[in-house]
């Protein structure tokens, strides 16, 4: 008994993706990019400032690095709580010595009720990008669309009306999505979102909403990848970070442009006993005549002044 033809037909069937979210594109094959004062190496430094709820629930799975204890959890709430009580002092100083000018990735309800952090932040300069509503309102598959477009809406304007900056980026809690998040980020005047790490540079991303750009904030590197999940030393997190820098420094100038996108957390890179780590990463990013660090903003719109197109 022969197949229905219908079981052979796939309508996807073609080089490339089985999607139309974005471009068939070869990094390599790609044409070059120089970002302003002709650098080769764009580098975005990125803090995530969190607030995970001391009783979370959960849904539909547990945040990494949120609490995990039966409740109160206060050993891991209280050092999730240092990072915005004190280790992000540590690297506001740390980015004051190397000129460092950061992106802060900040959850909407700790904005709300952390003045004095948000007027300290906003002092420091950068920019600000969106982090969801809190470490415990996640986005995920299987959630109604009314109910996720609630919590960007909200967590969009709050963050918006409390720091009197647009408000352009967008990194979800835990980089979790649903198939419409993307839609909806478009939908809220979202000009970019950095949950998705596959590339080196940005890229254009189709929404039924409009134009929305994936700024590809890096895992690898990430602090807390390497230190909490993958169990790395924190002098090993500094080697995989210097190393990666080093890498498309150098690709950068045989290539065309790159982008380094640093992610960092204040409760584990601003403790005592890690903070010079942190400072050593600086001093080396910055000690390079090649490189151009600026917010995420910046580095999407001199990717987009170049005027390039990705191609099938």
């Amino acid at each position: 008994m022969s197949l229905d033809q219908d079981y052979l037909t796939y309508p996807w069937r073609r080089h490339g993706y089985d999607h139309d979210r974005y471009d068939w594109s070869m990094l390599a094959k790609r044409p070059p990019v120089q970002w302003p004062g002709g650098k080769s190496l764009a580098v975005w430094i990125n803090v995530s400032l969190q607030f995970y709820p001391l009783n979370q629930r959960g849904v539909p799975f547990k945040v990494p690095n949120g609490m995990t204890m039966p409740y109160p959890d206060l050993r891991h709430y209280s050092l999730r709580d240092y990072g915005n009580r004190v280790g992000i002092y540590r690297l506001l100083e740390a980015f004051e010595r190397f000129e460092v000018r950061p992106t802060f990735a900040i959850n909407a309800q700790l904005a709300e009720q952390t003045p004095y952090l948000l007027e300290r932040l906003k002092a420091q300069g950068g920019e600000f990008l969106c982090h969801g509503w809190n470490m415990d309102h996640l986005h995920h598959g299987g959630q109604g669309r009314d109910e996720e477009a609630a919590i960007v809406k909200r967590s969009v304007e709050t963050l918006h009306r409390l720091t009197g900056q647009p408000i352009r980026g967008w990194l979800s809690p835990a980089r979790s999505q649903s198939w419409n998040t993307p839609d909806l980020l478009a939908e809220n005047g979202i000009a970019y979102c950095a949950d998705w790490v596959n590339d080196d540079m940005p890229y254009a991303f189709a929404t039924d909403s409009g134009p929305l750009a994936m700024m590809p904030l890096s895992t690898e590197i990430e602090d807390q990848f390497v230190m909490c999940q993958n169990l790395h030393s924190e002098d090993s997190w500094v080697e995989q970070v210097q190393d990666a820098f080093d890498f498309l420094l150098q690709e950068s100038k045989e290539q065309g442009g790159r982008m380094l996108a640093l992610s960092l957390h204040p409760w584990l890179v601003g403790q005592p006993h890690r903070i010079g780590c942190l400072e050593e990463v600086l001093a080396h990013i910055t000690g390079h005549d090649e490189v151009w660090q600026a917010p995420a903003g910046e580095i999407l719109d001199a990717f987009q002044s170049a005027g390039v197109r990705e191609t099938r």
